[in-house]
Parts: structure tokens; sequence; C-alpha cells
């Protein structure tokens, strides 16, 4: 049976104005020791960018912040080898939504990015 993961990405914005910026991301799973990974999401003209860590356990991944589309996917990457997709929809304003992601081993899990994820 996989994890249940919610991913909390602060942003995953389609760039305005600023050259870049940096916002917390939280990963949330009872299959995670401590049940949770806090991170960054960087997001520049030129691509965006997460990681979370709960020291043990990490992962990382990267996405186009140039694609109109509400609809995007990320390549993820576990530091036990793990790797996967998230597919995120974005909210009008690309700062909000949520999704879901498959890992390599069949894991699968539903994050959500934006306000919320502040308050985790």
């Amino acid at each position: 049976m996989g994890w249940r993961v919610l991913v909390a990405l602060t942003a995953l914005p389609t760039m305005s104005c600023a050259s870049s910026y940096t916002v917390p991301v939280a990963v949330v799973s009872k299959g995670i020791p401590g049940g949770i990974m806090r991170g960054t999401n960087t997001a520049s003209i030129s691509g965006g960018s997460f990681n979370v860590s709960n020291g043990t356990l990490s992962c990382v991944g990267s996405y186009n912040t140039g694609n109109p589309s509400p609809t995007i996917s990320m390549p993820v990457l576990f530091n036990d080898g793990r790797k996967g997709i998230v597919t995120a929809t974005r909210e009008y304003g690309g700062i909000s939504g949520g999704g879901h992601f498959t890992l390599s081993d069949g894991t699968t899990g539903d994050f959500i990015f934006g306000e919320a994820a502040g308050k985790l």
C-alpha cells in the first residue's frame, strides 16, 4: 500500500515582474519519519525548483514557470532512489492549487500549494 502524502507547495507560479522568489514548502505523510518534510520553492523566469527534507528523507523537483497551462507536470526524485511525476493544477494567479503524484514504487499522494502551505 502506498503512502498518502500531502505536498504543500506555496508557489508554482507563472512569473510576474519579480526576477525570482523563494517560498516555503511542506510534505506531510504518515509514512515519513516525523510526519512532515519542510523546505523551499524558488521560482524565476528561467524555471522553478523545490526541495524538502526531514533530515533523513528528502525530495527535489523542478518545473517550467513559463508554461501558461494551468496544469503542469514536474519530475521528482527522493534521496532513497524513488522517482515520480507530480501533476498540479494552478488556480488563477498561479500561486495556489493542488494535484497528485505517483512514484516509481507505486506510492501515490496528494499535494497542495499556496496559502494553505504556510498553515501546516
